[in-house]
Formats: structure tokens, C-alpha cells, sequence
């Protein structure tokens, strides 16, 4: 099995049960005797196509967009907040546009890992394996410390702590469920998340036009306090300052975004990937501009940079914007509402990262991580997997000892840097092979799906992501900090030391980089002939028609 492959063994039932996507494809149940213990060695399929494409599309509206907003508004100010979720929107476009052309050429079940290992090398794929396995991991604390936030709006009486122990419980415990549970949960809580925010969007509306307390708002808080922000508050030159403090948002942006990739395994994962994959992946574009920069639009407007509740340290969940929009717009108990939508949404996502993280484990079994983590209950639950991940929750309890904010920015620029390090190499494995292609004289046009724009934003994606990825840290050189350096460059550190010690050690007798008259693109390839698809769509009703051009 491939780095990063995913149920790679799976006994298919091609009719009976519909495909799921990625890292939420589902597999029928074996056993193997190991050291004379029966273990369960397969994961179950259970998710319906509706369930895979609700949590595709609500799997990356979380923690970053109601919380990690604060930060940037604070410091950048509205205008460039938008413009930094703007250009990290077009990253992450052209990063499903690379993962997409790959994916339907050479479809694979699970992690795009694979391809790092197929057109890179094997220890650029065992390393990328572990920093996105990293990330899920990381954000796994990141929202057991939020709930407890959330939790802390209504009622302080309880220590957080406590708050996190208890949901730490329960989530763990709720991955042990059956998949098709986990996936009908998932389905209406993503709905939720959508709804909410799409209810959002036209309550901003109305606020703006004049139907909050405040009167019209327009574009007041652009011009009053401002529209770029104070600045980082590092140098003299305001100028200078404001472009530091629009760097500065770059990560929070990032941490946003995370998760728009299983939009494009999502596309590789189908059986008919010429009609879907365009569907699937100019979606992607209108996801970015509703829920993200509409949304940040309409924030904007309503919260002025220097709102206090912006720097909340005592209830870090005030500082929300989307909680602080609708106080100040004067609508009394719709905060209340929203924090409670708030709160759902973050568990979906504490539960999903567990979820994944663990798939990501069970994939690795028996290549680049230990056998045991292909060991599954009788229900087809990856145990090893689900534990391991969860540990990494217990992360969260730093904010017993530090304050909220710091904590927060601490694990959101650890896992931000972790899934920017694999969008580096899903755009360096996606210009390699397209030069692999043009070395063959093999057209992109022959493809299932060609990426648009390319090579040019390909090149454009890898460098930006790579400057970021390095300068995202510049604060602590202004005033070292060890914890804080720590925080900035630990992920980054990781993929190397995964890199080189795999690359001297497991894969010795491998090259650095793979030659490319070398690399095999034609095994597993998808025949491009539409008589082989495994399933014609069936015709959509009316109903279902309309759903899926919104959706």
C-alpha cells in the first residue's frame, strides 16, 4: 500500500454501496490472525453520497472562520483581513484545481499523500503523511479549548478544564460508533453550519442597510476608526506597521481555509470523474467567495478594528465577530442563538478531526506508521487510530496555565503551518507532473479534468506558500520568545526532521527525488473511455437538481 492510500485493500461491493469520498471512504470488514489474536484489520463502508457531500462542504466552516477572524480584524483591520482571505482564496482554489487534475487521472482512495510519494520521492510522501495526520491532531485541541469557550458565554461556574474533560470524553467515545451514525450526524450539523451561515449573511444585510440599532451603516467603520487596522505594533513607519500586521493575517487565513483539499479527493473519489470534477471543483470557488469572503465582508462593516471585545481575554469567545456584529447591531437574544450554533458546529468538528486523523493513521498501518493501526473493532472502527489522535486533545488543557488567546494562537499556527506544508507538495507534486506529462508529449488537454491557469498559478501557489510558510514567524524576532518560536516553526521542523531522517534511514537505497523517465503514470490510471465508469449517475429529479446546483 501507497503513503497516505487509504483502504487500499478493500473488498468492493461496486453497486451495493454508494462511494465515499477520501479520507471518509468506508471499506467492508476482514480479520487477520496476528500473534494469535484475531484482529479486525478493515474499516466499514457506511457514508451515502449526501453524507460525504454535506461534510465536504461544511467540513472547513468551523473554529477559524467564528473565532480565528478576531485576531487579523483586530490588527489588520477590514480591508486587509478581506484582502488576505482574498489572496489565500486563490490559493486555495488553484491547490484543488492541482489536487483535482491529479486525483481524476490517477484516482486513489484516500490521502493525496500518494502523489507526493508517486512523482516526489517516498520520504517527501512519509513525511507529508505525518504532518497532515499532525494537523487533524493539533485541531482536535484547538476545538475542545473553543467548546469550553463557548460554554464559558452563558455560565463561568464550571472551570474549563472541566469543559474539556468532558467533551474529550465524549468525542472519543462518539468515534466508536457505527459510520453511517457518525456520517448522519455529521449530514444535519453540517446543514446547520450552512444555514447558519447563509441566515448570517442576510442578517448583515439588513443590519448594514439600517435595521439594527445603530441606523445604516454602510462603509462608517471603514472610515471611522479605519480601514487597515493599527498595524503589528512592531515599527515606527504606520505604513510599514499595517503591512506586518496584513502578514500577520495571512496565518490566521490559512488556518481558515484548512480542510478545502478533500474538496479534490472528494473529485478524484468519483466514478465518473469528467462530468463531476468541473461541478466539484468550480464549486469550490463560490464555497470561497459565500462563506468566506462574503461573510468577512459583512464583519467588517459591522465591527469597527478597535471594538474592545475584539481583545477579550477574560471570555476569549466575546471576541467572536460574528457574536460581536450582532450585539452591536442590538438583537438581544439572537447571541445567545448563534453561540449555541456556534457550540454544535465546533463539536462536528472536534469529532471530525478525530475521525480523519484516525483514517489517516489506519492508512499508514504496515507502511509508514505501525501495523497495529489497521487493528478495528467488529463495527470496522480503527481503535489504535482513534486513540492516538485523541491523545493529542489533551493539548487543549494549556490554557489551564495560560491565557485563552495565547493558547489559541499557539495550536492554530502549529496546524496552520502543518497543512500549508502539505499544499506545498501537493502544488510541487502537481508541477512535476505536469512536466512529466510534457516530457512524454502527452497533452493535459487528453486529461479528465484539466487544472486551469497552469503552470503559471501553480508556480504562484508553491512560492507564495513557501514565503508564508517562513515568514509567518516574523514576530518573534522582534522580541524572542522560546514558546513562541516554538508555536511559529515547530511543524515546519517536523516535516524536515520526517524528511531527512526517513530519506537516510527507511529509504536509503532511494533517490532524493525521484528521475522522472523513472515515474510509472500509467498504472491505475482511470481509463479515460466512458463505457468503463463503474457507476452512471442517475437522473436527478427536479428537487435533487436544484439542491445540487446550490450545494
Amino acid at each position: 500500500m501507497d503513503s497516505g492510500k487509504f483502504a487500499d485493500d478493500k473488498t468492493t461491493s461496486s453497486g451495493d454501496v454508494e462511494k465515499g469520498v477520501g479520507l471518509l471512504d468506508q471499506t467492508e470488514e476482514t480479520s487477520s490472525l496476528q500473534e494469535g489474536v484475531v484482529h479486525e484489520t478493515e474499516v466499514k463502508r457506511g457514508l451515502k453520497s449526501r453524507h460525504v457531500s454535506m461534510i465536504a462542504l461544511g467540513g472547513t466552516i468551523g473554529t477559524g472562520l467564528f473565532i480565528g477572524t478576531a485576531a487579523p480584524l483586530r490588527i489588520a483591520g477590514p480591508a486587509s483581513t478581506l484582502i488576505s482571505y482574498i489572496f489565500f482564496g486563490v490559493l486555495a482554489y488553484f491547490v484543488t484545481q492541482a489536487l483535482g487534475e491529479m486525483a481524476t487521472h490517477t484516482p486513489i482512495s484516500g490521502s493525496f499523500c500518494t502523489f507526493n510519494t508517486r512523482y516526489i520521492s517516498k520520504a517527501v510522501g512519509f513525511a507529508t503523511n505525518w504532518c497532515y495526520w499532525f494537523s487533524w491532531a493539533i485541531t482536535f485541541a484547538i476545538e475542545l479549548f473553543a467548546v469550553a469557550q463557548v460554554i464559558e458565554y452563558w455560565t463561568d461556574k464550571c472551570p474549563s478544564w472541566a469543559w474539556m474533560l468532558i467533551f474529550y470524553f465524549i468525542l472519543t467515545g462518539a468515534n466508536f460508533v457505527p459510520v453511517s451514525f457518525y456520517g448522519e450526524v455529521e449530514f444535519w450539523v453540517s446543514l446547520i453550519k450552512i444555514l447558519a451561515i447563509i441566515g448570517f449573511l442576510i442578517y448583515a444585510l439588513a443590519m448594514v442597510c439600517g435595521a439594527g440599532a445603530q441606523g445604516v451603516v454602510g462603509f462608517h467603520h471603514w472610515k471611522n476608526p479605519g480601514a487597515w487596522g493599527p498595524g503589528a505594533g512592531l515599527v515606527s513607519n504606520i505604513t510599514t506597521d499595517r503591512f506586518l500586521g496584513w502578514v500577520s493575517s495571512l496565518i490566521n487565513a490559512a488556518f481558515t481555509y484548512q480542510g478545502v483539499e478533500l474538496t479534490g479527493i472528494a473529485a478524484g473519489e468519483s466514478s465518473n470523474p469528467r462530468k463531476t470534477v468541473p461541478k466539484a471543483i468550480n464549486k469550490v470557488i463560490f464555497r470561497i467567495l459565500i462563506f468566506y469572503i462574503l461573510t468577512l465582508f459583512f464583519i467588517g462593516m459591522l465591527v469597527p478594528y478597535n471594538d474592545p471585545n475584539l481583545d477579550n481575554t477574560t471570555t476569549f469567545i466575546s471576541s467572536s465577530p460574528f457574536l460581536i456584529s450582532i450585539q452591536i447591531s442590538g438583537t438581544p437574544v439572537l447571541p445567545g442563538i448563534f453561540n449555541g450554533v456556534m457550540l454544535c458546529t465546533i463539536i462536528s468538528a472536534g469529532n471530525s478531526n478525530i475521525y480523519i486523523g484516525s483514517r489517516i493513521l489506519y492508512s499508514m498501518a504496515g507502511t509508514t506508521a505501525p501495523s497495529c493501526y489497521r487493528w478495528t473493532t467488529k463495527q470496522g472502527i480503527p481503535w489504535v487510530g482513534v486513540v492516538t489522535t485523541s491523545l493529542f486533545g489533551l493539548l487543549a488543557f494549556l490554557n489551564v496555565s495560560n491565557n485563552g488567546q495565547t493558547v489559541f494562537a499557539w495550536l492554530m499556527n502549529i496546524t496552520a503551518v502543518a497543512g500549508l506544508t502539505c499544499w506545498i507538495f501537493i502544488s510541487a507534486a502537481h508541477l512535476r507532473f505536469m512536466a512529466i506529462l510534457k516530457s512524454r508529449n502527452i497533452s493535459r488537454d487528453t486529461l479528465p479534468f484539466k487544472a486551469r491557469f497552469m503552470p503559471f498559478f501553480g508556480w504562484f501557489t508553491l512560492v507564495s506558500l513557501v514565503i508564508i510558510i517562513f515568514i509567518q514567524g516574523y514576530t518573534v524576532f522582534f522580541d524572542f520568545s522560546v514558546n513562541d518560536f516554538f508555536a511559529y516553526y515547530v511543524s515546519l521542523i517536523m516535516f524536515f526532521v520526517f524528511w531527512i531522517v526517513s530519506q537516510l534511514t527507511l529509504y536509503r537505497h532511494e533517490p532524493w527525488v525521484i528521475p522522472m523517465d523513472t515515474i510509472d503514470i500509467d498504472s491505475e490510471a482511470r481509463k479515460i473511455d466512458e463505457e468503463i465508469w463503474e457507476d452512471e449517475p442517475k437522473q436527478m429529479g427536479k428537487w435533487e437538481s436544484i439542491w445540487d446546483t446550490i450545494m
